[in-house]
C-alpha cells in the first residue's frame, strides 16, 4: 500500500510516499481500508521530534492519527464492525496517511450517514480534543461562561459547537479573517485577538480552553473566576501565576474512545454540530497539506483523500 513515511525528524522534505505492507490484524483490531484522513497540528509536531511519544527509536513512522473509511477485515474478538461498515476514528502515532490502518475496534465508530468521507475524516481527533477539554477536564456546565482560544481552528470550531450544546455562553478568539466564521458557528462573543484584548472583555469566566499556550495561556488566568478551571492542549498552566490562586490548571492529550466518538456522531446527525472542511489535499500531497495547517490559519479542518486501487 500507498504510505506517507519518515525516517528521520525534520522539515518537509522528510516526508516521503512510500510502498509498505498492508498491516496485519491482532484480536480486537479492524483493517479500515481509508477514503480521507485528517490532518492536524500534532502530525506537523511529531514529524519535527517534537511530540514526547515519538522518539527516534519509534521511526520509520507513518504520519497520521484520524481516518475514515470501509471495514476490509475484522480480527478476532471484534464483535459491532463488519466488512463495507463506513466507520472512522482517532488512531495511535502511526498509520494514518496511508491506503490502510489497522484499528482498535474500542476506537472505532461508525459514520454518520449525513457525513461524506472528507468531513468524516475531519472528525475524530479534533472532536475527540474539544469534548474531552470541555467535558471530561473542563467540567462544562448549563449556564456557564466559557472562553476558547483559537476558536475557528480544528478542534476550536468542535469546542465552539459542543459549547452550544452543553448551553454554555460561549465566547471565541481568532484572528480578524476568522470573526465572521465565529459568529456562524454561534458563539456570543467573538473576539479578533489582533485588535482586542480578551482579558477587558471576559471576566468572572468558569472555563477557558487553550489551544495557543505561551502569553494567551498566561493571561487566561485573570479572565476566570474563583473556582475557574484554565484547560490547555499544550503546556501545562503555570499553578504558581500571581493571579492563579483559587483556580486549576491541568494540560492533556486526547485519547481515543469508541463511545464517545459515537456520541459526538450522533450530534452530527441531529444537525446539532456542523464539520467545516476548509481544504483537500491528495495523499500525495501531504506536505503542502501540513505546510497549511502548520502555517496558515485554517478554519475548520484540512483532508487528505487516499487514492484506491
Amino acid at each position: 500500500m500507498k504510505a506517507i513515511r519518515i525516517d528521520h525528524f525534520g522539515g518537509p522534505e522528510v516526508m516521503e510516499v512510500s510502498e509498505v505492507e498492508i498491516p496485519q490484524l491482532q484480536p480486537g483490531e479492524v483493517l479500515v481500508k481509508n477514503m480521507a484522513v485528517g490532518v492536524n497540528p500534532v502530525d506537523f509536531k511529531i514529524r519535527e521530534g517534537q511530540y514526547p511519544d515519538v522518539r527516534q527509536d519509534k521511526l520509520p513512522l507513518t504520519m497520521g492519527r484520524e481516518v475514515a473509511g470501509q471495514v476490509e477485515a475484522v480480527g478476532d474478538g471484534v464483535s459491532g464492525f463488519k466488512v463495507g461498515d463506513r466507520v472512522f476514528a482517532m488512531i495511535g502515532a502511526d498509520g494514518g496517511y496511508a491506503q490502510f490502518a489497522r484499528v482498535p475496534a474500542a476506537h472505532l465508530a461508525h459514520v454518520p450517514s449525513s457525513l461524506d468521507w472528507r468531513h468524516a475524516a475531519g472528525v475524530p481527533l479534533a472532536a475527540h480534543t474539544a469534548w474531552q477539554a470541555l467535558v471530561e477536564h473542563g467540567h462544562l456546565e448549563q449556564g456557564q461562561k466559557v472562553l476558547i482560544h483559537g476558536g475557528s481552528g480544528g478542534v476550536g470550531h468542535f469546542a465552539v459547537q459542543f459549547a452550544r450544546v452543553k448551553g454554555a455562553q460561549v465566547y471565541a478568539t481568532a484572528s480578524s479573517e476568522g470573526l465572521e466564521f465565529l459568529k456562524q458557528m454561534g458563539v456570543d462573543r467573538a473576539i479578533d485577538y489582533k485588535h482586542e484584548k480578551f482579558e477587558d472583555i471576559c471576566h468572572d469566566f468558569d472555563l477557558v480552553i487553550d489551544l495557543i499556550g505561551g502569553e494567551t495561556q498566561s493571561r487566561s488566568w485573570q479572565v476566570l473566576g474563583q473556582g475557574g478551571r484554565l484547560v490547555s492542549t499544550l503546556e501545562m498552566p503555570d499553578a504558581h501565576h500571581r493571579q492563579a490562586a483559587g483556580k486549576t490548571g491541568t494540560r492533556f492529550t486526547a485519547r481515543p474512545d469508541g463511545q464517545e466518538l459515537a456520541n459526538i456522531a450522533g450530534l452530527i446527525e441531529a444537525g446539532e454540530v456542523r464539520v467545516i472542511i476548509e481544504q483537500t489535499f491528495e495523499l500525495a500531497e501531504a506536505r503542502q497539506a501540513l505546510d497549511a495547517v502548520a502555517n496558515h490559519h485554517v478554519h475548520g479542518k484540512v483532508v487528505l483523500r487516499i487514492p484506491q486501487r
